[in-house]
């Protein structure tokens, strides 16, 4: 048996320009199909972007608009893994542009709401460092960021 398992999110009615925004941020991505609303579909004028199947980095997902029943949480986020700190700032003021907001941490919604984390590897590794002292130090660095920041954090856990 072949399974295929990815993201499926709904949106209002924003799944294409979310689609636009996040392959135009994400390098190897592409949006894949459009879909429309057929005649008689109720509640929405006959073509009407129904869905979007993209890919995020090769990553497919699916995007559903399907009205305002459900909303995004930071219980489901997008987890970008970055090497440099433009990466990070291009990412960053990419999702947060027309609309987005910041939180802690290196997390943020985006204007539709979705959340992302834009996490720099050097994170990763300064809190797998084996001296305690320098990943608490990363780790606590960490903590009053937003956006973060690769220098401070390195400086951070260098003491």
């Amino acid at each position: 048996m072949q399974t295929r398992v990815h993201p499926f999110l709904w949106y209002d009615r924003e799944a294409e320009q979310a689609a636009a925004l996040y392959t135009s941020l994400i390098p190897n991505s592409r949006v894949l199909e459009t879909r429309r609303y057929p005649d008689g579909a109720p509640g929405v004028e006959p073509g009407q972007v129904m869905g979007v199947t993209f890919e995020l980095d090769g990553l497919p997902v699916e995007a559903l608009n399907a009205g305002p029943q459900f909303r995004f949480t930071e219980a489901f986020s997008f987890y970008v893994s970055v090497d440099t700190q433009d990466e990070v700032d291009h990412l960053w003021d990419g999702l947060i542009a027309g609309g987005g907001e910041p939180s802690q941490c290196g997390w943020l919604k985006d204007p539709y709401g979705l959340s992302w984390q834009i996490v720099p590897r050097v994170l990763e590794e300064l809190l797998q460092d084996p001296d305690p002292g320098r990943s608490g130090r990363a780790m606590q660095a960490m903590l009053a960021m937003q956006k973060l920041d690769v220098a401070a954090l390195r400086a951070a856990a260098d003491g």
